[in-house]
């Protein structure tokens, strides 16, 4: 049986994504920062410098990210998850200098600059699978060369159909390798919360350097 999120979602992108946010559909959102980002950042395992959140949504994670040795910019389809994200921003003073965020598709976006870290969490799992060899290529394009990709897989699993659909280190293998990018290494998230837990694995990529 479908959830209320496929019954949305299913046929009608991009403009489903907005009448989710606009119904409140949006079972990805934590309603706070993910734990794994906030343990990322307290131990400053994270790149410095400029940094991308895909699907950033209501901008947790952004703000989060955010300091003034790291800028980040958020991306999300949706107007009204960016006016919340906005909303949140303007509350947190510590943060707002070292944000920006722009309602763009993800596939058509393009900086001069690229970025030196990129942060994916159930960005991945909602686009449909055909859809994937397009988003490693992006990624590697929107990448420095000495960037990281930092991808929080979810749901991990073999089930049928989505959004979600289902994640593995293999699947982003299939569509990361042919794009230069490998992984540095692959864990289980330990801070997953509630449902997720079991159903997540951390992966941190990035460029290799072909031999001559």
């Amino acid at each position: 049986m479908a959830t209320p999120l496929q019954r949305i979602v299913n046929g009608a992108p991009p403009a489903a994504w907005e009448k989710c946010w606009a119904e409140r559909v949006t079972p990805w959102d934590l309603g706070g920062v993910t734990p794994l980002i906030q343990h990322l950042v307290s131990q400053e395992q994270l790149p410095q410098g400029r940094c991308l959140v895909p699907g950033c949504g209501s901008g947790y994670d952004v703000l989060a990210l955010a300091n003034p040795s790291r800028h980040v910019v958020g991306l999300d389809i949706s107007e009204t998850a960016l006016e919340r994200a906005k909303e949140l921003t303007s509350k947190n003073t510590t943060s707002q200098n070292y944000v920006e965020f722009k309602a763009v598709d993800f596939f058509s976006y393009s900086e001069p600059k690229p970025f030196d870290l990129i942060f994916d969490y159930t960005f991945f799992c909602a686009l449909e699978p055909s859809l994937r060899p397009a988003w490693a290529k992006k990624m590697a394009e929107l990448l420095a060369r000495d960037g990281e990709l930092l991808t929080l897989m979810y749901p991990v699993g073999d089930h049928e159909g989505g959004p979600p659909y289902a994640a593995s280190p293999k699947a982003y293998e299939a569509v990361l390798h042919p794009c230069g990018l490998h992984a540095l290494s692959l864990e289980d998230n330990k801070f997953s919360i509630g449902a997720r837990k079991g159903r997540e694995i951390l992966g941190r990529w990035k460029k290799t350097t072909p031999r001559i």
